[in-house]
């Protein structure tokens, strides 16, 4: 694996190595993405899709300053990916909105609660105020996932199939 990795350990004792993803790691996304179930494609992405688009792998792995920013995150053990998270800012960035998806076959292993607790403290330190997700309804593992790691759930203006999962972080004490 290349770049900076952050070495975690999600609540059921599975390692694991998350670093930001670029340019070279599309083939790795296409084929985590092969290894999300489709009705977690279809939470992630709010559509019917059967499989992630090419364009839509490459604007995940895009290095554009840090916005969005991609990480994936690796089985330590084995180096298999098995999750990525995204992080996407308002022009102001101080709200950012977060997405995670993670294989079928480590589902229930803690990896979402360990992925949104990273990302969590990755915004509060680039200094976004607040993060959220928008969720359908039915996603109850997500919204519970979500609940857990201190976001409030909220309805979402204009959709009743649709809920907005929102977290306001801590701002770092500025050092002087």
């Amino acid at each position: 694996m290349t770049g900076s990795a952050f070495e975690c350990e999600t609540r059921t004792g599975l390692r694991l190595s998350v670093r930001p993803a670029g340019p070279g790691d599309i083939s790795i996304l296409d084929e985590l993405f092969h290894h999300v179930s489709q009705e977690d494609l279809r939470f992630r992405f709010l559509s019917g899709i059967n499989e992630v688009k090419p364009e839509q792998l490459r604007a995940m792995t895009a290095i554009d300053h840090g916005n969005p920013e991609s990480f994936i995150a690796f089985d330590a053990a084995n180096g298999k990916a098995v999750a990525t998270a995204m992080l996407a800012l308002d022009a102001e960035g101080k709200r950012g909105e977060v997405a995670i998806s993670v294989d079928a076959d480590y589902k229930r292993r803690g990896i979402g609660w360990t992925l949104l607790s990273f990302v969590a403290e990755h915004a509060r330190q680039r200094g976004v105020q607040v993060i959220e997700s928008l969720e359908s309804r039915a996603n109850h593992e997500a919204i519970e996932v979500e609940r857990d790691v201190g976001f409030t759930v909220e309805e979402c203006p204009g959709d009743p199939t649709l809920v907005i999962v929102r977290r306001t972080l801590e701002i770092p004490a500025s050092g002087g």
